[in-house]
């Protein structure tokens, strides 16, 4: 191999993207979390806590994840099509058209303007952008699928089709808006409607980002990366098609206790308990496929990555559905239980495979080993060490916060003011912090070793010409 191929450097640049993107986004959410602490850390307008957190979450969403997972999708599916990109030139152009929109969203969100719908923040033009940026990547990634050469559809395949299609499906839907201005726009729904639409897709645009297109990253990577079979295909064909029925009848639980309709709550609900089933087929499936031989985790270093991974999507599903219940909800619904419960998925399940995938895949296209597979084991380590602490502190803090604003005096009033809750949070706070910058330096860890790993490559390259 004299220099990499189109394909090779097209899955570098996603990634290049999404790294550069993180990096931003992570340290955003250091800053905010010092802010929650110690007001003295807001730094004017453009730079206090309610302009920081929503460029926190889409940041890291829309870049560091969804970059990553691009890039990952067009390595994956030329592999199981055996056939090359059907339009490569039309994915560099996506790539920078989709910087360009992420680059747009950022700005706009530290100036304010702002749809005030979580998750949705971007006001109409970024919608648009990012519209077009699915339009183009949906062409590429389902026509290589349509024209494949290798007729059989593994699992992996199955859950990419899924991610594009409900993806386009949820944000279109969600970000139908009547514009009053070129920076300012208006939810379509209202009301009631607008709630539950919002959380229709609150929910789901977590589940076909954060959920469907890891464990098509799951179920390529694990086998590919320990050698094993995977367990039972047919096991991740009833999860799949199990997960993708169910999953989009759940969002109404975020809606406990509103004025909602009790049966719309209920349905959601009864779904979400219903999840608990085939998530856990595709975690059932991933330990099964290591049993035969479990040294791997001492000896191999992407299985403990696949592995804890694949842990942290089972407590998660778990723990979410259980949040659901009624009297679950009663306690920690607007607490910190919540981002506990979220930063344990995109921690945990969400980082730990991806960079594990992007491991593999950077070693594969160079045809070298990691650089480090001792730094690549210091970078799990941290990265689980930091995402532990940040969860168990979160639930701790929600817990508390929830039975602190349900505590009453014998007359009925309550017995802790506002003040006694939030002052009470500072020391859960700070040890987010400390947790997060933990979590932080394994990612940095994780980056030295990336780009150690491509500067080896490009050097045993450069030996071959």
């Amino acid at each position: 191999m004299k220099e990499l191929s189109g394909d090779s450097k097209i899955v570098l640049g996603y990634f290049y993207s999404g790294l550069v993107w993180g990096v931003i986004g992570l340290l955003i959410g250091l800053l905010i979390s010092v802010q929650m602490w110690d007001a003295a850390f807001n730094f004017g307008e453009y730079f206090s806590f309610g302009r920081l957190r929503i460029v926190h979450t889409n940041v890291l969403a829309y870049g560091l994840g969804l970059f990553t997972i691009m890039g990952l999708f067009y390595y994956i599916v030329i592999r199981l099509t055996k056939r090359p990109l059907l339009f490569p030139k039309l994915a560099v152009i996506t790539m920078w058209i989709y910087n360009i929109v992420v680059l747009a969203g950022m700005i706009t969100l530290f100036m304010g303007l702002n749809q005030s719908l979580e998750y949705a923040e971007f006001e109409w033009p970024v919608d648009l952008g990012v519209v077009v940026v699915w339009v183009l990547f949906s062409v590429n990634i389902l026509g290589t699928i349509i024209t494949r050469k290798e007729k059989q559809m593994y699992v992996s395949l199955w859950y990419i089709i899924a991610t594009i299609v409900a993806i386009a499906l949820l944000y279109i839907v969600n970000n139908l808006s009547l514009i009053a201005t070129l920076g300012k726009s208006y939810h379509l729904f209202a009301g009631l409607n607008s709630a539950n639409v919002e959380w229709w897709y609150g929910h789901n645009i977590v589940g076909f980002l954060f959920t469907m297109p890891i464990l098509a990253m799951f179920y390529y990577f694990l086998p590919k990366s320990t050698g094993l079979p995977i367990y039972s295909h047919r096991l991740s064909i009833i999860s799949f098609w199990s997960l993708i029925f169910v999953y989009m009848w759940t969002g109404a639980h975020h809606l406990v206790y509103t004025p909602l309709p009790d049966w719309l709550q209920t349905l959601g609900i009864v779904f979400t308990m219903i999840l608990i089933a085939p998530s856990w087929g595709s975690v059932v499936n991933g330990y099964m496929t290591v049993e035969p031989d479990w040294s791997r985790l001492r000896t191999h270093y992407l299985t403990k990555f696949f592995i804890a991974g694949i842990t942290f999507y089972g407590l998660q599903t778990l723990q979410g559905p259980s949040q659901g219940i009624r009297a679950v909800s009663a306690l920690v619904h607007y607490t910190d239980w919540v981002p506990g419960h979220v930063h344990m998925g995109t921690m945990g399940w969400v980082v730990l495979t991806i960079t594990a995938a992007m491991y593999y895949v950077v070693s594969k296209i160079y045809k070298v080993d990691i650089f480090s597979v001792k730094l690549a084991n210091t970078h799990f380590w941290l990265v689980l060490v930091g995402q532990v602490m940040f969860s168990i502190t979160m639930w701790i803090t929600g817990i508390r916060q929830g039975l602190m604003w349900k505590s009453l005096n014998a007359d009925g009033t309550l017995l802790y003011t506002f003040m006694d809750g939030l002052v009470g949070n500072y020391p859960y706070w700070q040890l987010r912090t400390v947790s997060g910058a933990i979590f932080i330096v394994g990612m940095l860890v994780f980056l030295y070793n990336f780009i150690m790993t491509i500067v080896k490559g490009e050097r045993a390259l450069a030996s071959n010409r």
